[in-house]
């Protein structure tokens, strides 16, 4: 309130300062104008009179020319001379001293957010710089924890983003809180494995073996659990272990899962091999009653669909692989090195997909 009212008086003391003048009387001429220079001239001539310096009718004649002239200037002076309304420049003083205040006001009711609370420096400087670096976000996120330590939501945000950063150790712990005050689940528990993982510099360790064995518990079909579990079993040199998990990831896996690629690499890394078509029970059984003839008539249908679909989108590495593998069963060398040629050129611009596919076309005999 204070505030407002120091507001009213310096608004008050600049109105007053522009509109004093206003309400003051005009003061009279003094000196200066021209009637007073003809008086002048009139007294130097009686001094020169007197002195004997002009005659008496010289001095006769020029008082009649300055007489003249003054009375013309007085003349002159009467007509421009403005008529002061004292009176009304008053008023008009007062009303903007009234008027302009109570203006100002309305717009600002109309206009303004008087309603609108404080905001406070020390509110604005708790606020997030969203331009300064992670590093000191993540640091305000802590110091929040420090104080807060039961605040799951914020170890569920911060864990993830200490792995990120690299810091395993910090984020163990953090896993560890967002599983007590959160609850578990499996992709926390497949997380806290990761973690524990990136501690051991990538080795799968007994005790994130544990947290990825309890993720499969909760979510057999946990993807980060299960390519870890392969992982630990490649790292303990049972391959074929390895790939068997690897290769009923994908068997399950839809088309567009992020994860794909990487588990086919690492399912070629440890001689895996590529995944074959998955056929549903009534083919397979449809098989089973056909004759050879028919039998070699079906494969060939479904290795033609395949090649007709992969001329359509060439980006499906692990269809290739299906392909060429399906020529040199088939024995038909010839087609399986002009669809290695397709293949290449397919994914000639994408350097990961040409990785994954010289790879597999490692395993099969076909890396030249």
């Amino acid at each position: 309130m204070t505030l407002w009212f120091v507001f009213a008086l310096m608004t008050v003391a600049a109105i007053f300062a522009v509109l004093w003048p206003l309400g003051r009387a005009t003061p009279a001429t003094s000196g200066g104008s021209e009637a007073n220079v003809y008086k002048d001239q009139l007294a130097e001539i009686e001094r020169d009179l007197a002195s004997g310096l002009i005659g008496a009718s010289e001095a006769e004649a020029a008082r009649v020319e300055i007489g003249r002239r003054l009375l013309a200037a007085a003349d002159s002076e009467a007509a421009v001379a403005p008529k002061a309304n004292l009176p009304l420049r008053r008023s008009a003083a007062v009303a903007a001293l009234v008027g302009l205040p109570v203006m100002a006001a309305a717009f600002y009711l109309v206009l303004g957010s008087p309603q609108l609370g404080d905001f406070p420096l020390a509110a604005r400087s708790r606020m997030a710089d969203v331009n300064q670096p992670l590093a000191n976000l993540v640091a305000q996120v802590e110091a929040h924890l420090e104080k807060n330590p039961t605040d799951g939501r914020g170890w569920n945000v911060l864990a993830p983003v200490l792995s990120r950063l690299g810091r395993y150790d910090d984020a163990v712990r953090a896993y560890r809180n967002s599983i007590t005050y959160n609850g578990d689940s499996s992709e926390r528990r497949a997380d806290l494995g990761e973690a524990l993982t990136g501690v051991a510099g990538g080795v799968v360790t007994a005790e994130a073996k544990a947290e990825f064995e309890r993720a499969l518990a909760q979510n057999a079909d946990d993807p980060k659990a299960n390519y870890f579990l392969g992982l630990a079993a490649e790292q303990d040199g049972r391959k074929a272990d390895a790939a068997s998990i690897w290769r009923g990831m994908l068997a399950k896996a839809p088309a567009d899962a992020p994860w794909r690629s990487l588990v086919q690499a690492s399912l070629t890394r440890v001689g895996g091999g590529v995944v074959a078509p998955a056929l549903s029970d009534e083919t397979m059984a449809a098989a089973k009653d056909m004759g050879a003839d028919d039998r070699s008539a079906m494969i060939r249908g479904m290795v033609d669909r395949l090649a007709t679909r992969l001329k359509q989108d060439g980006n499906d590495v692990e269809g290739w692989l299906r392909l060429v593998r399906a020529y040199m069963v088939m024995g038909e060398r010839d087609k399986a090195v002009a669809a290695l040629t397709d293949a290449r050129q397919a994914v000639a611009n994408d350097a990961e997909r040409l990785r994954q596919l010289n790879e597999g076309l490692k395993n099969l005999g076909l890396d030249g």
